[in-house]
């Protein structure tokens, strides 16, 4: 029997995003990016199918903004006073993540992005996203105290962490055990941000 959206109070704005996004997220859980239809999203979400393209032109937009239900990123990372511990902290958050709902989803998105041009290139602009921002301020704030040089948090060494993490991730599944998340801080991240610029050589240099 289908849903009448007509029915019940009329919503708006943020309070009708918010519940299409709730929708969208339900769907995915239940029968994966595969089997999500604007159709079926609207009829959860009680709606109209021309409320949903009036926000979102494709379901790859719209599964990907109902992903920021659950994804990582929000909020200041952890400040422990030290970089080894913040960087433990942050990702034994991402892997707490990855173990829940938001990881089952990801899966789901990326096996169908093999034959999704759309999906795939939203997911690597913003999928990849997931972790830097976080990461660079607890790298700025390594800087503040001495831990590291000044050009780090804007390097390709910034983001290896996460990537290592993400990587495990899509290879082993969840969850991520512990000591993981510290061989990758200990043994990768931290020898290769501390590594210091070598000094500019010059005609001054004599070299």
């Amino acid at each position: 029997m289908s849903v009448d959206h007509r029915k019940g109070p009329r919503r708006r704005g943020e309070e009708l995003e918010n519940a299409i996004l709730t929708a969208t997220l339900a769907e995915l859980m239940d029968v994966g990016y595969a089997g999500l239809t604007m159709e079926r999203v609207a009829a959860r979400a009680r709606t109209g199918k021309a409320t949903l393209y009036r926000r979102w032109p494709s379901r790859a937009e719209l599964a990907m903004d109902a992903c920021k239900l659950i994804g990582v990123g929000e909020g200041e990372p952890p400040d422990t006073g030290e970089l080894r511990s913040d960087m433990i902290a942050l990702l034994r958050e991402m892997a707490a993540k990855l173990a829940g709902p938001l990881g089952g989803i990801l899966r789901g998105l990326l096996a169908e992005t093999t034959h999704d041009p759309e999906l795939a290139r939203l997911v690597r602009e913003r999928m990849h996203t997931v972790g830097p921002e976080r990461t660079r301020r607890v790298l700025e704030r390594a800087v503040e105290r001495g831990e590291i040089d000044a050009g780090v948090p804007t390097s390709r060494r910034a983001g290896v962490a996460t990537d290592l993490l993400r990587n495990e991730f899509l290879l082993f599944g969840a969850p991520i055990a512990d000591e993981v998340v510290i061989d990758i801080v200990d043994e990768v991240y931290l020898p290769l941000v501390r590594m210091r610029s070598a000094p500019a050589v010059g005609p001054e240099s004599g070299a």
